[in-house]
């Protein structure tokens, strides 16, 4: 059965910081996660006034946070806190051997680009059932059977 992370947190990436951001953190609440963002380092206000629009839907609070700051620093703590069950980072490939260094302590899943570009304004890379499938981990329910 598909069940949500619980806790996703998103490093987006420096190119179409909007589009990154809207493109990684709505998939990821629509099947049920909290997410903690991390947006574009050159242009987060970008993403920031987006609280006004989530303030104002009835998405309850809490379930999409937005962290600017020193993108290495942030990625480093998420990556290794304990309570972020999985991480998606879109950024160098030096971030992403970072982020899969620092989340094998404890066990997080992981998804990086490994610094390979992505066409944010191409629908068959910037949507679809690769991000939901990722938003989500698969659970096994295990059923008796027989004596």
């Amino acid at each position: 059965m598909p069940e949500p992370w619980g806790v996703l947190g998103i490093v987006c990436p420096e190119t179409h910081p909007l589009l990154g951001f809207l493109s990684l953190v709505l998939p990821a609440v629509a099947l049920g996660n909290t997410v903690v963002a991390i947006p574009s380092a050159r242009t987060p206000l970008l993403a920031t006034d987006l609280y006004q629009v989530f303030d104002t839907s009835d998405l309850p609070g809490g379930v999409v946070n937005i962290v600017s700051g020193g993108r290495v620093e942030l990625t480093k703590t998420l990556a290794q806190h304990l309570e972020v069950a999985a991480l998606w980072y879109f950024g160098s490939a030096k971030g992403s051997e970072m982020v899969e260094k620092e989340s094998a302590g404890n066990l997080k899943a992981t998804w990086v680009n490994y610094g390979k570009a992505r066409d944010w304004l191409n629908p068959a890379q910037a949507q679809g059932e690769e991000f939901l499938r990722h938003a989500t981990q698969i659970k096994n329910i295990w059923i008796p059977y027989g004596e």
